[in-house]
């Protein structure tokens, strides 16, 4: 559906817009950020910075459904973000987020600043509660060796009593501060009338460590201090390397908004200029665009000839030449002379708005090794309070006293707490993206080794993927010593790539001397040598518009005088694992496809160089998004990799997406992993080490399972006191972790 936005006069609404976006942005009335959608409807996109799980993004989209007049809501677990349209006739924006504090979360209106605070505040929030959980379990254990050492020993009950009060002092202070994270989620969920796993988490500590400091005070046998603070190390390990995982996968839509000029120099009526901020352009206005300056909106050029880097449309490098009649597109670089230009579409209409559109509606979909862990939170909540609940029961039936009662239903909370089930897939990552790492690849998605394990289709681009990305001269025709000289020495006067590339073809040469040089936009070269006009640019420039040409890729001509032009030109190489590694991937059983917006025939020459039978040319971004659709709905799991800016859609919408460290930005922000150095090989060994880290995730949560039908039924008959529960907790944990190790003893041919 095409959005426009809600008309903003003057510049007082930006001022309370920027009002809004710092820290007391949840008070602002939300009806500030409200737009208006083509339908009528209106729209806000809200930050619910308390969404952790499946769980959570469920509640928040049921309690928003159920609002009168809503229309729409979905929530991004990545980006934490909200989507919502509603009837305006039927309801306010402020019941909207009064829904979402009565659910249990709060909301505050999108603005990337704020949500790249709030990212950074929570993570910095759980990193100090992890290193206080840390330093307090290591002391207590410390002192907890000493006491177990002294029940078998007859250690005086003055001493022991003394020890349990140094571990009091030690372990309360950092529970309070450190159990926060688990505590303030249980208590809005209680608040909300609902249930979470941080419920049952923030039960057994607060039970372990009250039941502790009762002990403590009548100078029992057992406290249990040890168990409440490492069972919060361990679960603050799985919730720091969660959040970071999510932060690094931030919208990479919001890394090219940045791409965007910020104001637009408008030519009036009368001839004047001034300048306006690019959302308040028209389509009819008249714009002028410098040398060197970004085009502020979709246009037409009116007057001017310049070359334009279009590489967020093509994803190729050469520049594209523009002239008169020529149409251009928002965010694309005009480098090397002024252009004006008519706008023809308004800034969120343009194709850069699309794009980004396009890639935020692909994150939508992203999901996680973790659902099968929300499916078993769901039941895991209830059925655990029930189970202790009921060994309270057991134990009082039977006639037995109130600590005895207590410390069994304890026992069983601990024994229950799911760390194991925590670390599961948190520690496999670790061990993953480490060695991973080591090969020169970068994790950057938390779902990525999942949803790469499960690929069965690899989508190359060109330009940059199963290329270098920067032309090369491969040929110089007939053309002598004299004349790639002069070739060369008209080169050096200008910064095209491939100018570029033929001057680095020969920097050793001794150019002769020119005068009169200067630069035609978007033609080429031009200078004088001996009286005579010389020329280095393209066919129509050198008048060799006629010439017939068997190269598909990029040249260059040289024109002296009545001398017979002479022809330079240039290839993209490929890389040189390429072939091999297409060969590769196609033997372990991949559909490849080559997806590039390059022209036809440079397409074909490469997909025949790599035997790829499967390839499509001139591809723009929306056409790559539709591409991937198809073979989504053939039932394929599509692995991208690409490297330009036309490409992040593509990554985004893809099933899982791979990028050279030498891509855009954007680019890389959009892709799951990012590979370095020249070479394709990483990206088998990626594909490789996912598929064991799958493998060791579902070993996990069967030892997980494993370790619960065995220490459950013994915490509930009496068998495990609150000290073994939480050795066994640790030690179903310290498996889970060894079996996570083997990833690294795993041998990647």
């Amino acid at each position: 559906m095409n959005e426009t936005a809600a008309s903003e006069a003057g510049s007082g609404q930006g001022t309370d817009r920027e009002k809004a976006a710092g820290p007391k942005a949840g008070r602002v009335d939300p009806s500030l950020f409200v737009r208006k959608t083509s339908e009528g409807l209106a729209q806000i996109d809200l930050v619910v910075q308390d969404m952790h799980c499946a769980g959570c993004l469920r509640k928040v989209e049921r309690g928003l459904n159920e609002l009168p007049g809503v229309e729409y809501a979905r929530a991004n677990l990545s980006t934490k973000r909200v989507a919502v349209r509603w009837q305006p006739a039927q309801l306010k924006p402020a019941d909207i987020v009064e829904k979402l504090a009565d659910t249990g979360f709060e909301a505050v209106p999108f603005d990337p600043k704020l949500l790249s605070a709030l990212d950074e505040t929570e993570e910095r929030r759980l990193l100090r509660a992890l290193g206080v959980a840390g330093f307090a379990a290591a002391n207590v254990m410390l002192i907890s060796v000493g006491v177990w050492a002294g029940l078998a020993s007859d250690m005086e009950l003055s001493t022991r009593a003394f020890f349990y009060w140094i571990s009091a002092l030690i372990a309360l202070p950092a529970i309070a501060y450190a159990g926060q994270p688990f505590f303030r989620s249980a208590l809005r969920a209680l608040r909300a009338r609902t249930m979470n796993m941080d419920v049952p988490i923030s039960l057994a500590v607060l039970l372990a460590t009250g039941m502790s400091l009762i002990q403590t005070i009548v100078n029992a046998s057992h406290v249990y201090f040890d168990a409440s603070v490492t069972l919060l190390f361990f679960l603050l390990i799985g919730r720091y390397l969660d959040v970071q995982a999510r932060a690094k996968a931030c919208s990479a839509a919001q890394n090219l908004l940045g791409l965007r000029a910020m104001a637009a120099t408008v030519i009036g009526p009368d001839g004047t200029q001034h300048s306006v901020p690019v959302e308040n352009l028209e389509p009819g206005m008249k714009v002028s665009v410098a040398s060197g300056t970004r085009i502020p909106a979709d246009g037409e050029v009116l007057t001017g000839r310049a070359d334009i880097d279009t590489s967020l449309v093509t994803g190729e490098s050469v520049p594209t030449a523009v002239a008169p009649g020529s149409k251009v597109f928002a965010g694309t670089l005009n480098i090397s002379a002024p252009l004006t230009l008519r706008v023809t579409k308004r800034d969120d209409d343009s194709l850069l708005a699309e794009i980004v559109r396009l890639m935020e509606s692909a994150e939508q979909g992203r999901a996680g090794y973790v659902r099968l862990a929300d499916r078993a939170a769901r039941i895991y909540a209830p059925a655990v309070h029930i189970l202790a609940a009921a060994t309270l029961a057991l134990w009082f039936a039977l006639g037995a006293g109130w600590e005895t009662a207590f410390t069994h239903a304890i026992a069983v909370l601990i024994v229950t707490c799911p760390c194991a089930l925590g670390l599961a897939v948190p520690v496999v990552q670790v061990v993953a993206t480490g060695r991973l790492l080591k090969h020169g690849v970068l994790v950057k998605a938390s779902d990525g080794l999942e949803k790469l394990a499960d690929a069965d289709t690899i989508v190359f681009d060109k330009t940059g993927t199963l290329t270098l990305g920067e032309p090369e001269l491969v040929s110089s025709g007939e053309a002598g010593p004299a004349e790639i000289a002069l070739a060369v020495a008209l080169a050096r006067q200008s910064r095209h790539p491939l100018a570029r590339a033929l001057a680095a073809h020969g920097a050793d040469i001794a150019a002769p001397a020119l005068s009169d040089i200067h630069e035609v936009p978007g033609m080429g070269m031009e200078a004088v040598l001996d009286g005579e006009t010389v020329r280095l640019g393209n066919r129509n420039f050198t008048g060799t518009a006629g010439e017939a040409s068997s190269h598909a890729g990029p040249e260059l001509w040289l024109a002296k005088g009545r001398e017979t032009p002479r022809q330079f030109r240039f290839a993209d190489r490929a890389r040189s694992d390429a072939a091999e590694t297409i060969d590769r991937l196609t033997r372990e059983g991949f559909a490849i496809e080559l997806l590039s917006g390059d022209r036809e025939e440079v397409v074909r020459e490469l997909a025949d160089k790599l035997n790829i039978a499967d390839w499509r040319a001139e591809a723009r971004p929306d056409e790559k998004i539709a591409r991937l659709e198809e073979l989504r709905a053939q039932g394929r799991k599509v692995l991208m990799v690409g490297d330009g800016l036309n490409d992040a859609p593509a990554l985004r919408a893809a099933h899982v997406s791979m990028s050279p460290s030498s891509a855009a930005d954007v680019s890389q922000t959009a892709a799951d992993f990012i590979f370095q150095g020249a070479d394709l090989k990483p990206i088998v060994e990626t594909i490789r080490i996912a598929r064991g880290a799958r493998r060791l995730v579902v070993q996990n949560f069967g030892l997980a399972l494993v370790y619960n039908a065995i220490a459950v039924p013994l915490a509930v008959a009496g068998y495990v006191t609150p000290l073994i529960a939480a050795i066994a907790m640790s030690s179903s944990s310290i498996t889970v972790t060894l079996n996570a190790v083997r990833l690294n003893w795993r041998r990647i041919d």
